[in-house]
Formats: C-alpha cells, sequence, structure tokens
C-alpha cells in the first residue's frame, strides 16, 4: 500500500504545479483581442488588414477610449478601422462581433524579416486589452531572381571546371 501511494505523490504534485502556473497566467485585460490573422506577410509597399472581435471578459462595463500601437521597422499604421467601427463600450461578456481593427503599410526599403508589433486598446492612459501580432516582410521577386540566376551561373561554373571522366569500355 506504501509503494501505490508513493507513486501517487509525483502525478498529484505535477497536477498541482500545472495547476497554479495556469492561474499565474490569468489575462490582466478585462478586455480579449482576438485577431483573424496575428501573423500576416507582405512585400513592402504592401498594405495589411488586421480584424479581429474584442470581448469583454470583466463582470463590468469597460470603456473603449483609444487605441496605440508598437511595432519596430518602417511600418506606417492606420487605426481608423478601430476609430469608426469599434464600440464606444462593452458590456459585462458582451463580443464587438468581427470589425476591422487597423492596417500596416510596409515602407519601400523595409528588410526581409519578422516584426513583432503590439496592438493596444485604451481607456484613458491605461491598457485595458492587448494583442500581439507578427509581420513578415518577405524578399521583392526582383531579388529572389536576382539570387536564383547567380546561383544557377555558380553551378554552371562549377560544371565546367570540373574534370571529365572518361569511360572504359571493355571488349
Amino acid at each position: 500500500m506504501k509503494s501505490f501511494r508513493k507513486l501517487l505523490v509525483l502525478p498529484l504534485t505535477i497536477v498541482a504545479f500545472l495547476g497554479a502556473v495556469s492561474v499565474a497566467k490569468a489575462d490582466p485585460y478585462p478586455l480579449t483581442i482576438t485577431l483573424d490573422s496575428p501573423f500576416q506577410s507582405g512585400l513592402t509597399g504592401t498594405t495589411l488588414d488586421f480584424t479581429g472581435t474584442i470581448t469583454n471578459i470583466s463582470g463590468s462595463l469597460v470603456n473603449l477610449g483609444g487605441d496605440s500601437f508598437t511595432l519596430g521597422g518602417s511600418f506606417t499604421s492606420n487605426d481608423s478601422g478601430y476609430v469608426n467601427n469599434a464600440p464606444f463600450t462593452l458590456d459585462a461578456s458582451q463580443t464587438s462581433g468581427g470589425i476591422d481593427l487597423f492596417t500596416i503599410t510596409i515602407a519601400p526599403g523595409t528588410a526581409a524579416g519578422i516584426y513583432a508589433g503590439v496592438f493596444d486598446i485604451m481607456d484613458g492612459n491605461t491598457i485595458v486589452g492587448q494583442v500581439d501580432f507578427d509581420i513578415d516582410v518577405t524578399p521583392e521577386p526582383g531579388t529572389i531572381l536576382l539570387l536564383g540566376t547567380g546561383l544557377l551561373l555558380l553551378a554552371g561554373l562549377i560544371r565546367l571546371r570540373l574534370p571529365k571522366t572518361k569511360t572504359l569500355t571493355v571488349a
């Protein structure tokens, strides 16, 4: 019987630890923002549209006063979708429905790579909702074509310089 108790100690400890971790990761904001496509990619000059829903997970009315962005790199953000479409308030457990939240335009000359951003909904100076999004700037098609041409030329030069092997025929 004691060996059975010893076998139960480890699994019960793990379950208790995981339960404590999930409680610690509770959402600190009264609003949850869910983007339809939080990871988008495009070429320079492309405008990316971010749509989603806003849900009040608190037990009281929340004001949706304004918004802000944090995004590194050469981008232009436009929040007119949020300003024109979002409700002024959300009651307890209310959802906004699918709305246009913001657009991001990738400026010409932006280096290829993945850029992380944050969109905040504010009530005055207080953040009441936050969501992360990522933008993958892809290289221009001309750059890819140039790289491919260079690799083909390099392969052709290597093939020309390799010694030719002679095949022997046995009669």
